[in-house]
């Protein structure tokens, strides 16, 4: 048992070493990923040769993602066609991830990946109301 607690530091480290550069990069986007790939990891419930694994193939299915963002963000791109490229990538991973993984934890990965998604749009969109809320009591009391 400590033997694997040990590994599974380890890999979280590395995976939040690599993602360092993106901190400086993006904002806050490397602490959510810090924080997505901890969820991720508690989901999956990982073995040590399955974490071994399946961390390098999800760095480079996460820095594919990432690139997306960034050329939908650069070019302005359409919505449908950016949808295309993350579909056609996570079809790509989905037999990449399945070299590492049995088809559940497949199905539980991209699973998470989508529930940690809307966890953070209903985390944001309820520190907006309570922003608006601060902002709009501020004015009542000028």
């Amino acid at each position: 048992m400590k033997h694997l607690l040990t590994i599974l530091f380890l890999i979280c480290t590395l995976s939040l070493f690599s993602q360092q550069n993106n901190l400086t990069q993006e904002g806050d986007g490397g602490r959510i990923e810090a924080l997505k790939i901890a969820y991720i990891t508690k989901k999956l419930n990982l073995s040590p040769d399955e974490a071994q694994r399946f961390w390098p193939i999800y760095n480079n299915y996460a820095n594919e993602m990432r690139q997306v963002r960034r050329e939908q963000r650069r070019d302005n791109a359409s919505e449908l066609d950016t949808e295309e490229k993350y579909l056609r990538i996570r079809k790509k991973y989905n037999t990449e991830f399945s070299r590492a993984l049995n088809p559940d934890k497949v199905n539980t990965f991209f699973r998470s990946e989508k529930d940690f998604g809307n966890i953070v749009q209903k985390e944001l969109s309820e520190r907006r109301q309570l922003r608006q809320g601060l902002i709009n009591k501020e004015r009542q009391k000028r």
